[in-house]
């Protein structure tokens, strides 16, 4: 298995929605723009939100045991996928990227 980045590329949050059916939480998204994680093979990485994991485990799990073109030839770097948390109120997109250092 290898290790594979996942980094913060765009945040996004719709205050609209939020606004008219989000119940008022005190412990939202805190993901930043440029930050980045490095998942060991398939465990989530430490402080990583546990729904964004939910919505890429398997893709990151796909990159770590080698697979590649997750998307048919969509992106540049076969050994990669962009990737979006299911908040609809507040999204992330990642990029998920194997590395080539082995995961411990």
């Amino acid at each position: 298995m290898k290790k594979v980045k996942i980094t913060v590329m765009k945040t996004a949050r719709y205050d609209d929605l939020i606004e008219r059916y989000e119940n008022p939480i005190t412990d939202a998204c805190d993901m930043r723009e440029g930050q980045v994680f490095v998942a060991n093979g398939w465990r989530k990485p430490d402080g990583f939100c546990g729904s964004a994991w939910e919505s890429m485990s398997a893709f990151v799990m796909t990159l770590s045991c080698g697979g590649e073109d997750i998307y048919d030839g969509w992106m540049k770097n076969n050994k990669s996928a962009m990737i979006s948390c299911n908040d609809g109120f507040r999204p992330v997109s990642f990029l998920i990227e194997a590395t080539d250092e082995d995961a411990d």
